[in-house]
């Protein structure tokens, strides 16, 4: 009987949508919608393509909820681009990561009264 009580607990906890991939944008799509001369695309291609690199090798460093968040304020406007994508992504781990670091330093060289 106790066996299935893991079973019971984990079918009842809520289920929520979240970011464990890394996005798939059209990359050609988003480029040509920029607009410009052949070069123009070209180097916006090769932007997309390095952030897409970024993205990949950082991915664990982001939270699920940053990754939804920036997902939805990136693809806004019908398209998805790895450059806002990945600048988002990392303003807001950098965020987190100074408040943590300032509430750290609040708490350092207090002494108790």
């Amino acid at each position: 009987m106790l066996m299935h009580l893991p079973i019971v607990i984990l079918t009842a906890l809520p289920v929520s949508p979240v970011a464990d991939n890394v996005p798939k944008f059209d990359i050609a799509r988003e480029c040509s919608l920029e607009g410009g001369t052949g070069a123009n695309q070209d180097h916006c291609k090769d932007d997309e393509n390095q952030a897409l690199q970024q993205v990949h090798k950082q991915w664990s460093q982001f939270t699920a909820g940053d990754r939804q968040r920036c997902l939805s304020e990136t693809t806004m406007d019908g398209t998805g681009s790895y450059v806002e994508y990945l600048t988002c992504l990392e303003m807001a781990r950098d965020a987190r990561n100074a408040q943590g670091e300032s509430g750290n330093s609040q708490t350092v060289g207090k002494s108790r009264k």
